[in-house]
């Protein structure tokens, strides 16, 4: 199959080489992309469509690996170029910004498949899983059959990936800005080095944590803080208190503030 990828940023470059691996052409579209980006695609054995909507002419599959916010606005501009296979929306979204995106696919000649991403960038097998749900999630399994990134296909509702994808960053990157948080704090009270301290007496497996939440400016604060805002989302959905992940998402902006911009 001929697998389109919008867009090759640090993880979806290494989901384009994955694909390759599995016996795939994989192309993008370099319209209005940084030369960072171009860089990583002709790295990773990825081919220029030049255009999106030559890329959309050219593919059987396409695959959305994009920051959270521009989740909907990448979807539509697929669907208003003429798409007509399937699409697989891999991003960080709520369950119901997942199904606003499946109802416009749906609703179009072309078919949804949910999908989200559970770890690094694949550089080899057992980093990285890809959650797939929906009536033809195996169609897009098969794409990654003996390559770096290792496909689930899930039982359940049709938007079951989007779903473990929020309960896990809930908890994985919630908590970091949890930590990021504690540590400001503690710094500003004068008892930075005491907790430090303390953790290491009582809770010693979390030092390392706590160092890495405590590295700033962070490259990737700014793409967290969609993510965060749509665990909120779907805890709200829920009627389940979502000030938790809305408190993670401001961390993270103001981390975003110190950092540098993404290439």
């Amino acid at each position: 199959m001929m697998i389109g990828l919008v867009h090759p940023g640090a993880m979806g470059s290494e989901v384009g080489r994955a694909a390759t691996e599995g016996g795939h052409a994989v192309i993008w579209a370099s319209e209005e992309r940084s030369q960072a980006t171009h860089d990583r695609a002709h790295e990773c054995g990825l081919r220029d469509a030049g255009t999106l909507r030559s890329l959309v002419q050219d593919s059987d599959v396409i695959i959305s690996v994009v920051p959270p916010h521009g989740a909907i606005a990448q979807a539509e501009a697929v669907i208003d170029a003429g798409f007509a296979g399937v699409y697989c929306d891999a991003n960080a979204i709520a369950p119901t910004t997942a199904r606003a995106i499946s109802e416009r696919v749906n609703a179009s000649a072309a078919r949804y498949v949910d999908g989200s991403l559970i770890g690094p960038p694949p550089k080899q097998r057992g980093d990285t899983r890809l959650y797939l749900s929906g009536a033809v999630a195996a169609d897009i399994a098969q794409v990654f059959d003996g390559s770096r990134l290792e496909a689930r296909v899930l039982d359940g509702h049709a938007l079951a990936a989007s779903a473990i994808k929020m309960c896990y960053a809930a908890f994985s990157k919630g908590t970091t800005a949890l930590l990021a948080n504690i540590q400001e704090w503690a710094r500003a009270e004068g008892v930075h080095d005491a907790l430090l301290a303390e953790w290491d007496d009582d809770l010693p497996r979390l030092l390392d944590w706590a160092a890495s939440a405590d590295r700033r400016p962070h490259p990737k604060a700014w793409r967290f803080i969609g993510e965060m805002e749509e665990i909120a989302r779907a805890f709200a959905d829920r009627e389940l208190p979502d000030g938790f992940h809305t408190a993670a998402a401001e961390v993270y902006r103001r981390i975003a503030d110190a950092s540098d911009p993404p290439a």
